[in-house]
């Protein structure tokens, strides 16, 4: 990548991370679609884990690293040409040992991300502001909407709007390994928004509760608790924050690939 006058990334070649481990036990996905493992269910002939791995290497990818548990996982990511990076207990723990692996900029998504292109990913780190350590990728709940109205999601609810998380992240610099203790606090209160803004403190609490706070200083406040500078970027599909993590999102993802 590379860094121009207005301070923005330029896509000129990346590293990434693809988290494809278990949590352990049975995967109520997996389990619906008939395979072992989530990673490797098939929406029109081709695994979501292949096609995670093509849209990352159509975006620009050079290193793509696979987080994997499982022997079946494993196999898969070393016949698509990727690494392996062996996953860890919790999904950030597995993204702390890719960054090592992988080092910075290093570009985070999951094998889940079954809608996922690579005009998404190129837009998203062109937009990274040239001044962060790390970024993160969210969609507004109209574009969600819009582009997907039979979508059940989580969002955060802020002043300049409803936001739900992409499953994408940008690790700019070194420092960003200092927000992943904090991520991983953040990763286990994602179904519960009121935790994770409070940790912002009382007075910005009261300012999301009556909603005053905006996304951007929720997620800059977050990153200079962590000691890191830390940006949002707003995603121009709201297709973009559709995952595969319960039976109904692999029905819709199968239905939305289906019609184009």
């Amino acid at each position: 990548m590379a860094r121009v006058a207005d301070g923005r990334v330029t896509v000129s070649g990346f590293n990434a991370l693809i988290l494809a481990g278990s949590r352990g036990g049975p995967d109520p996905v997996a389990t619906y679609a008939g395979v072992a493992d989530k990673a490797l269910i098939e929406i029109e002939g081709e695994t979501m884990l292949a096609h995670v791995v093509g849209a990352l290497r159509a975006a620009g990818a050079g290193r793509i690293g696979v987080s994997a548990s499982t022997p079946a996982v494993t196999a898969a990511a070393h016949a698509l040409g990727a690494e392996i990076v062996p996953a860890a207990p919790g999904p950030s723990q597995s993204a702390a040992a890719g960054l090592a692996a992988l080092g910075t900029p290093l570009l985070l998504t999951t094998a889940d991300h079954a809608l996922l292109r690579p005009e998404w990913v190129r837009a998203f780190l062109d937009e990274v502001p040239g001044d962060a350590d790390v970024a993160v990728l969210l969609a507004r709940r109209d574009a969600i909407e819009a582009a997907a109205p039979a979508t059940q999601r989580t969002y955060l609810r802020f002043a300049d709007g409803d936001w739900s998380g992409c499953n994408l992240f940008h690790f700019a610099t070194s420092r960003a390994a200092a927000a992943i203790e904090l991520w991983q606090q953040v990763e286990a209160d994602r179904k519960r928004p009121w935790r994770i803004v409070r940790r912002l403190g009382p007075g910005l609490l009261f300012r999301y509760l009556t909603r005053r706070l905006t996304l951007a200083d929720a997620i800059a406040h977050l990153g200079k608790r962590a000691g890191v500078t830390a940006r949002v970027v707003a995603a121009h599909d709201g297709r973009a924050a559709i995952d595969v993590d319960k039976p109904a999102d692999l029905d819709l993802v199968r239905q939305l690939v289906a019609g184009g």
